[in-house]
C-alpha cells in the first residue's frame, strides 16, 4: 500500500486551445490531484493560441498559485508542436499529461508516480473488462469499442488509429492515446519527428528503441463534459493517419524491423500479474477492480471564470 506524497519531483503538462468552457475546472482538479499525491510538483499548460478567453482564464489563476505556469503560442499551431513544447518545459524529475476534458481518470496518481521506481515508463491503458470472449482476438476489439471514447464514431476511429500503428510499427502496446509517464531526461532526450497526436506512441517506440521497461496499468476513459472535442475532426484525422506514414518511411520501417528477435518481457502488465514481481504486485492491487467493471468513471462538470 501506498502512503505520503510521492517523494520526487512531477510535472504534469497539458495543451489547450479554445477550452474557456473547460480549462478554469482542469487547471484547479489537476492542482488538487497534483497536490494530494506529490510534495514537489509543476503544472505547465500550453495555451495554443487560443482566440476566447482561455488564455485570459489560465493567467488569472497562474497569477494565483506560482506552481502554474502558462506557456503560449502566438497562433495555433496544433498538438504536435504544443506536446513538444509542453514537454520541453518541464523542470521536474518525471512528467506526464493529461488533456483538458479531463479524458483519463487519475483516481491512482499516486500509484502510478510510485511505480515509475520500478519502470522506466508507466503506459495508461483504456481497461478491456475480463470475460471468457474477451481473450479471443476479434470479440477483445469489441469490447476494445465500448470502452475508448464517448460514441461509436469516435471509438472506431480511435480503434482505427490503433491498428495501424500497432501493425506498421510492431509495438505490442495495448493502448498508444493515453498517459504516459517519463523520466523527463528520457522524454527530452528524444528526437521527435511526428506534429500530430502520433507523438505519443512516438515517444514509445523511441523509449522502446532505447531498452526502456514498460508497465501498462489500467486509466479509464471518461467522456467528456464540456467545450469541443478537436481530435476527431476530418482536418485532425488525415492529419494523424499522414503522419503515421510520413515517419514510417522516414524512421518506422527499420524501427520495425530491430525489433525481430527481441526477447519477450520488456512491456509487463497489471492485467498479467503473474508475470509481475513480488513488490510490483503488492503496489498494483488496488488496480485490479478495473478490469472487473465495464462502467467509467463520470467527468465532474467544469466551472468558468
Amino acid at each position: 500500500m501506498v502512503t505520503g506524497r510521492f517523494d520526487r519531483s512531477v510535472s504534469m503538462v497539458a495543451w489547450a486551445y479554445n477550452e474557456e468552457a473547460l480549462i478554469s475546472g482542469f487547471l484547479e482538479r489537476a492542482l488538487a490531484a497534483l497536490d494530494d499525491a506529490v510534495g514537489d510538483y509543476e503544472l505547465i499548460l500550453v495555451d495554443d493560441g487560443s482566440t476566447d478567453r482561455t488564455n485570459e482564464i489560465a493567467q488569472t489563476l497562474a497569477r494565483r498559485n506560482p506552481r502554474l505556469r502558462v506557456v503560449t503560442n502566438e497562433r495555433n499551431m496544433n498538438i504536435g508542436p504544443s506536446f513538444k513544447r509542453a514537454v520541453a518545459a518541464a523542470r521536474k524529475e518525471f512528467v506526464f499529461w493529461q488533456t483538458v476534458d479531463w479524458s483519463y481518470d487519475l483516481s491512482h496518481l499516486r500509484l502510478f508516480l510510485e511505480l515509475l521506481k520500478h519502470f522506466d515508463v508507466v503506459v495508461g491503458v483504456r481497461p478491456v473488462p475480463i470475460r471468457l470472449l474477451s481473450y479471443i482476438p476479434v470479440i477483445r476489439s469489441i469490447y476494445r469499442v465500448r470502452t475508448r471514447s464517448d460514441n461509436l464514431r469516435k471509438a472506431i476511429v480511435s480503434l482505427g488509429n490503433y491498428y495501424l500503428i500497432r501493425i506498421l510499427y510492431k509495438m505490442d502496446f495495448h493502448d498508444f492515446q493515453n498517459i504516459q509517464f517519463y523520466p523527463t531526461a528520457l522524454a527530452q532526450s528524444f528526437s521527435l519527428e511526428g506534429e500530430s497526436s502520433f507523438l505519443a506512441p512516438e515517444m514509445l517506440a523511441r523509449a522502446m528503441a532505447r531498452g526502456c521497461r514498460f508497465l501498462e496499468v489500467p486509466i479509464h476513459f471518461i467522456p467528456r463534459s464540456g467545450g469541443e472535442a478537436k481530435g476527431t475532426k476530418l482536418r485532425s484525422i488525415v492529419r494523424s493517419v499522414r503522419d503515421i506514414w510520413r515517419n514510417w518511411v522516414r524512421w518506422g520501417w527499420r524501427f520495425r524491423l530491430s525489433r525481430r528477435g527481441r526477447a519477450p518481457g520488456q512491456i509487463c502488465r497489471v492485467s498479467e500479474p503473474f508475470f509481475l514481481e513480488e513488490d510490483v504486485l503488492r503496489l498494483v492491487i488496488p488496480l485490479f477492480k478495473s478490469f472487473r467493471s465495464r462502467a467509467a468513471p463520470t467527468a465532474t462538470p467544469s466551472p468558468t471564470l
